[in-house]
């Protein structure tokens, strides 16, 4: 309710962490853990809440509980029925990239160009949901900012984030907190706003159309100061060229 106070559109609600290292909850303790969750805050609020869960039990739990979309870290990978259950219910679905899993993605992780290979991945991923049924306009892509990628790669993807537009679908980031910004300006977790905000001004200058934060207040005065200036440079270039 807080957050919703302080501007958010969108709740995301998980049990199971993605963190780097994080083992698997299984689906009946996920279960037991989010769905009176998910069921209390529908209720309570009118913005729409997500599940974040890679299971379809889970999932389709939660869309009955008032869940409208699902935010599923391994993209229809992690469970045969979570397509399906999409397509059945119209439901939202972030496909996000990730390198691995929650337990090895830090491992090391090498590519080529990050760029091209998360494209080459959404573009996989786009064609096995629509060939199962789910609709263009149900999907959000998320390139899975430090899911199996290091500092370079995080500031590469952000760099070239509005390559990603290209597949004509909503850009979801999330940069929060996480540990690539702690390692360019060395804070603590709980001194990461001030890079949060520039991460997240960069993003939103490059594409992003829906921002995962946990200081909702202080972000959303970033993103539509951002977006604003976005817009502005956009009308400036169209002058040019007019």
């Amino acid at each position: 309710l807080r957050l919703v106070e302080e501007g958010a559109d969108l709740l995301d609600i998980g049990a199971e962490s993605t963190r780097p290292g994080a083992d698997v909850v299984n689906e009946a303790e996920e279960c037991r853990r989010v769905i009176p969750v998910v069921t209390a805050v529908a209720k309570a609020v009118t913005i729409p809440v997500s599940i974040d869960t890679s299971k379809a039990a889970v999932a389709r739990a939660a869309l009955e509980a008032g869940a409208s979309f699902v935010n599923d870290v391994t993209a229809l990978r992690g469970d045969s029925a979570m397509a399906d259950l999409i397509a059945k219910t119209g439901a939202g679905i972030v496909l996000m990239h990730m390198h691995g899993t929650p337990r090895t993605m830090q491992q090391a992780p090498r590519y080529d160009d990050v760029v091209v290979k998360i494209s080459e991945f959404f573009e996989e991923r786009i064609s096995f949901a629509t060939a199962h049924g789910i609709a263009r306009i149900q999907i959000i892509l998320d390139p899975g900012i430090g899911f199996g990628k290091l500092l370079g790669h995080n500031l590469t993807v952000l760099a070239r984030l509005s390559q990603f537009l290209q597949f004509d679908c909503p850009l979801m980031v999330g940069v929060s907190q996480k540990s690539f910004l702690g390692e360019l300006v060395n804070r603590s977790v709980q001194e990461r706003q001030w890079a949060t905000a520039a991460a997240v001004a960069m993003a939103v200058d490059r594409g992003a159309g829906i921002i995962r934060v946990h200081d909702v207040r202080a972000m959303k005065d970033v993103v539509q100061v951002a977006a604003a200036i976005s817009r502005q440079t956009s009308e400036v270039m169209k002058a040019r060229h007019a």
